[in-house]
């Protein structure tokens, strides 16, 4: 075996530590002929901690019977730093004792390896060299790791800019499908923004939280994507709707259903109960299952209000627009019977957050 240093550990640095000044000369003359170029030999054991903090030592030799602080004590010390760091510092006790408490003891504290002297120079060489293959596949699994931890993060960051987009442009699909389906009747589309904010207001008063209320924001402009197939000779009729074209005008809310589709993202599952849930009444009075009270989901309820509270402000080609306070009454007026009585309370109470949002999207 080549005990001298090789290119990977010439450059190790190590530590003597001994009180007797010729053995330090000694370890080091021999490390120095061996090839080890950075040795460092110190007899005050008070100066090991402070030395292995600035330059971190790959090996330490150490004596175990010292003034001041023994072989034991600088275990401790430097054990301590090392737990910390959760580092691997290994340690060569090299002491004339011979007792096996003492050995115990040494490798209790944290000792690799124990040489008793007088040592022979060749087993000391081949001890170290072992040690600092030990010392340095340790300290490459840690490079390896920190490089493991690199790759991770830039690709777990890759990954979520790499969702955000797809968040971005799934919604982006939403709104614009949802809009595809309010140009039938209403020229700017702006329907479905003011109504999908609304319910996102309503829903942080009725105690959703901020996700949720988000999903709401997001779900809701999908509610009358089923208009998309409904012949514009009813859609766009300026007068009364016979019985049978009123129920052509119900089947929009099925339609926007099998068009949303029955999705496992939450997302989607919500836009299609809104879409298919938004004309239920409270009353049980509503379209298409005549679902009753708490029946409805909540979503549905939220986009009941909203839905009905801006269409009836927004002009059509087939009706004006009512005034704030007609429509606002009509809310009021509507609770217990068409709109959850507790939600529509709730809607009057934020109406001047529901007419900013009115204001500001307004239609051209």
């Amino acid at each position: 075996m080549n005990i001298d240093a090789d290119k990977k550990n010439a450059d190790a640095k190590i530590l003597i530590v001994d009180d007797q000044q010729a053995n330090v000369e000694l370890l080091e003359m021999i490390l120095e002929m061996a090839g080890y170029s950075d040795v460092t030999g110190v007899t005050d054991p008070r100066r090991v901690l402070d030395l292995y903090l600035e330059h971190r030592f790959d090996l330490v030799l150490l004596d175990i019977r010292m003034p001041h602080l023994d072989g034991f004590q600088v275990m401790e010390q430097l054990s301590a730093v090392t737990r910390k760091d959760n580092d691997y510092l290994p340690v060569l006790v090299l002491t004339a004792e011979k007792e096996e408490e003492t050995r115990f003891r040494a490798f209790e504290l944290g000792a690799k390896d124990f040489i008793n002297k007088p040592f022979d120079q060749t087993e000391v060489l081949n001890r170290i060299y072992n040690m600092l293959e030990v010392r340095f596949l340790y300290k490459e699994r840690v490079r390896q790791n920190e490089i493991l931890e690199i790759k991770v993060r830039e690709r777990t960051i890759e990954l979520q800019e790499r969702n955000e987009e797809l968040e971005k442009t799934r919604l982006e699909i939403i709104r614009r499908l949802g809009r595809a389906g309010e140009y039938r009747d209403n020229e700017t589309g702006m329907h479905v923004v003011r109504m999908s904010k609304s319910c996102q207001r309503l829903a942080l008063a009725a105690g959703f939280n901020d996700s949720d209320a988000e999903r709401i924001l997001q779900a809701s402009p999908m509610h009358d994507v089923g208009k998309i197939g409904i012949p514009d000779a009813v859609l766009l009729k300026p007068g009364k709707l016979t019985e049978s074209e009123y129920k052509i005008i119900q089947t929009h809310v099925e339609i926007g259903g099998d068009i949303i589709g029955d999705q496992d993202i939450g997302l989607m599952q919500m836009a299609r109960t809104i879409a298919l849930t938004h004309h239920e009444k409270w009353d049980g009075s509503g379209y298409p299952k005549g679902l009753r009270g708490e029946e409805i989901p909540i979503e549905g309820r939220i986009a009941a209000i909203c839905d009905v509270f801006d269409a009836l402000t927004s002009a059509r080609p087939y009706k004006k627009a009512w005034s704030v306070e007609d429509a606002s009454a009509f809310i009021e007026g509507q609770a217990g019977k068409h709109f959850d009585p507790e939600l529509a309370r709730l809607f009057n109470e934020i109406l001047p957050d529901i007419l900013a949002i009115r204001d500001k999207y307004a239609d051209d």
